[in-house]
Formats: structure tokens, sequence, C-alpha cells
């Protein structure tokens, strides 16, 4: 399984393509797609560049499926809805190929790839090589991006055999109590 990890940012979205053969997790390539060549103010034009961008990556090296991060709240939301939309243009370049996408959150890929997810960029750009084999650390961006690739090699088996055995549906009710759902 050939597996691209997206980290999207609006300035600079990173990308990382491994495969996996049963347990073992072989580099493809990594790298970042940037937006600096065009001016801040110019949001679509930016978004069109990740788009383009995403889809060239998925083109070049042919992945089975995608992993992308989901955007947490940040203090600013302005910086959030903007990062949303950053995102928005990744994802819609992923499904424009027909890939499958799975997305998880910063914290589910530094606990997978760390042991705890409260680690720093620097420890799982560590791991990334590490586990990888790789002669050095790669980029911020490159290494979360592998990093949720490797997530997804992981987790990703194990999500689809618990769908497969139970149907997996939202609570359609619930009650609250002393802030409790039941």
């Amino acid at each position: 399984m050939r597996i691209l990890g997206i980290d999207p940012g609006l300035r600079t979205t990173g990308f990382g393509v491994i495969e996996t053969e049963g347990a073992a997790l072989h580099y493809i390539a990594s790298g970042t797609i940037k937006t600096d060549a065009v001016d801040t103010g110019q949001l679509p034009a930016r978004l069109k560049i990740i788009f383009d961008g995403v889809r060239e990556v998925a083109a070049r090296y042919q992945p089975t499926c995608a992993a992308v991060e989901i955007v947490f709240v940040n203090v600013n939301p302005q910086s959030t809805l903007l990062l949303g939309q950053a995102r928005g243009a990744a994802l819609t370049a992923l499904v424009s190929t027909d890939l499958d996408v799975c997305e998880y959150t910063a914290l589910q890929m530094k606990k997978a790839i760390v042991g705890h997810g409260q680690a720093r960029k620097e420890q799982v750009q560590e791991m990334v090589m590490r586990l990888l084999k790789l002669p050095g650390l790669p980029g911020r961006d490159a290494a979360d991006a592998l990093g949720l690739a490797i997530c997804h090699a992981h987790a990703g088996a194990s999500f689809a055999a618990m769908a497969k055995a139970t149907k997996l549906a939202r609570r359609s009710h619930a009650q609250y109590k002393r802030g409790r759902t039941y």
C-alpha cells in the first residue's frame, strides 16, 4: 500500500509518501508545497497553488490512499479559518483524484509516532527519521506529513477491520446528567 500524508498549511503544505509491505515501512518521497510566491492578500491564488501541488504529488507518486491532518482551533479564529481553507483545498485535490482520505488529529499522529500527544516538532522529526531509516532529519512540515502516513499505516488496517466487524454510527440521542453523555 502506498500512502500519501498531507500536513496542510496556507504558507507551507507538507507531503510525504511511504509504502508498506506488511509491517515494513519504506520511504518514497517528501517535501513541501509553498505559496510564498503569491502575495498573502491573494487567498484564492494561494489555495490554487495548494490544490495544484497536491494533485501533482498524487499524480506523480500514485498513492492508494491519503491521510490528512485535522485542523484544530487556534486562539486566533482568523488563522483557524485560513488554515481550514488550505486544508479544504488539499482535501478537494485528493478526492478529485479518487483517493480514499483518512483524517487524523495532530495528537493521534504524535501518539502513533512518538508515544505521547504533546511531542515537539523536533521529536516527530527524529522518530520519523528513525522509523523510515532516513539519512537525515526531514523538514518540519514534511516530517508531520510522513508521520500522518505512518500513523495511517499502523492505524488504518485496525479502523478498516473495526468498520467491517461492526456498523459504526453516531448516537441519535443522548441524555446529559452533570455534564456526562449517556
